[in-house]
């Protein structure tokens, strides 16, 4: 078995939400249920029992199947999400002293994810209503723009891309929407910790590169309580 596959099925099998875990991959490949129960020769309604938790837990032959069903889909486009995977850490927590990782077991909401957080919109209020998170990443801004070299800032996104970088060490937020904006992936949330005044570069930019710009007054122990079970 590939090792992407293997470990996308690992992570089903010993989540506590089998179904979820399902309609997180499924999402995070782009596929509808309507495509993947086509490909799989049963009923969408089928689809939508697993991923809701309505039928018994599907043993591993059934999430073998279903990985293998995904992953060939993807590859009939392109093979595009499996090409990002393989760019992406393997592992959905990982922590370092410049940053900490965490994917999240099924997707959350813009509008969600701003809740918990208690964020104040900076920029961009419109583009929250679209953004589905699979994860966070947790930078210290320093040590990000002194310590990681170009070629690992895929490291920061884990999983995938579709995911909030938050920087903690942060004084007007110029610094980590500069870094944002050369690089070659962007994250679909920013959160910047304890601004009082966000700095208007910073807000220029991500209004150029059309990113939600958050603020929060939350410590990065504080988020990680608050989104550690999601």
């Amino acid at each position: 078995m590939d090792s992407i596959e293997e470990r996308i099925c690992g992570e089903i099998v010993m989540s506590e939400s089998t179904g979820g875990a399902m309609k997180k991959w499924r999402e995070i490949f782009g596929i509808s249920q309507v495509e993947l129960a086509r490909y799989l020769k049963i009923s969408a309604s089928t689809i939508s029992d697993y991923e809701g938790n309505r039928r018994t837990s599907p043993g591993i032959a059934v999430v073998r199947r279903f990985v293998k069903a995904i992953m060939d889909i993807d590859a009939q486009k392109g093979s595009e999400v499996i090409k990002n995977l393989q760019k992406f850490q393997n592992t959905t927590e990982q922590q370092t002293p410049a940053y900490y990782i965490h994917d999240f077991s099924s997707p959350i909401s813009g509008v969600d994810f701003a809740r918990l957080v208690e964020a104040k919109i900076a920029a961009n209020p419109n583009y929250l209503d679209n953004v589905k998170l699979f994860g966070y990443t947790i930078l210290d801004s320093l040590k990000i723009i002194l310590d990681v070299a170009p070629n690992d800032y895929p490291k920061l996104f884990g999983t995938t891309t579709e995911r909030a970088f938050i920087f903690d060490q942060v004084s007007t937020g110029r610094s980590p929407m500069v870094v944002i904006r050369v690089a070659p992936i962007k994250p679909k949330i920013v959160v910047i910790q304890n601004v009082e005044a966000v700095d208007k570069l910073a807000i220029k930019i991500a209004q150029i590169e059309r990113i939600p710009l958050l603020t929060t007054k939350l410590s990065a122990e504080e988020i990680r309580a608050r989104l550690g079970n999601i």
